[in-house]
């Protein structure tokens, strides 16, 4: 597993992020699973032909995932296929995971957050609040659905591979820190507790054969 100091501060800055490390990948057709604002469509300019799917936001084509059994794609249709924090938001998850390879004919990438980071500081002090969860009075438009670390989205992403799907990039990312300040967390917090505890993100590219 690769490991990266960065912090996303906007959706722009883990769109820059995605396209620096694996826009090599692209090829001539994306489709871009839960787009929202489409960051990447201005990146990209007119160099690739770019469609982005969402409920909400500046998507090219509006889906809702959430109730969709397949995605509305034939298969093979899109050379390279993202889903970047999108799949903690639906109850379908495992759903809309699937169907991301089957209309994918290369590439699919795919990001996962890691709740107990943003969760663990806030339940250790006993107060506070963190996006997407909690108890409003009102339903909210939006939350996450699921609550898991990293070492879980890592076994996910590794049940996937088969002989046809290979797991070809995991990297997972964590905010840039003090050499001293991680060295002594890692003392503490070996191995997979490490990650679990102030990563943020995990990204998994799959290539299929």
């Amino acid at each position: 597993m690769k490991k990266e100091y960065v912090k996303f501060d906007t959706r722009a800055s883990r769109t820059n992020f995605v396209y620096d490390r694996y826009g090599k990948y692209f090829g001539c057709n994306i489709l871009d699973v839960g787009c929202f604002e489409a960051p990447l469509r201005k990146v990209l300019g007119n160099k690739t032909k770019y469609l982005g799917i969402d409920i909400d936001g500046e998507p090219d084509m509006v889906v809702n995932l959430e109730h969709s059994s397949k995605l509305p794609f034939s298969d093979d249709e899109f050379n390279f296929v993202m889903c970047i924090e999108v799949l903690e938001h639906i109850d379908n998850l495992h759903i809309i995971f699937e169907d991301l390879f089957r209309v994918s004919s290369k590439y699919i990438l795919v990001s996962l957050p890691n709740c107990w980071s943003v969760a663990r500081r806030k339940i250790e002090r006993g107060y506070g609040d963190f996006s997407h969860y909690g108890l409003p009075f009102s339903k909210p438009t939006d939350r996450h659905k699921w609550f898991f670390n990293i070492s879980q989205a890592q076994d996910f992403f590794h049940q996937k591979e088969t002989n046809r799907i290979k797991l070809i990039d995991l990297r997972v990312v964590e905010k840039p820190r003090f050499p001293v300040i991680k060295a002594f967390r890692k003392v503490l917090y070996p191995n997979e507790r490490y990650f679990n505890r102030y990563a943020h993100t995990l990204f998994a590219l799959y290539q299929k054969i």
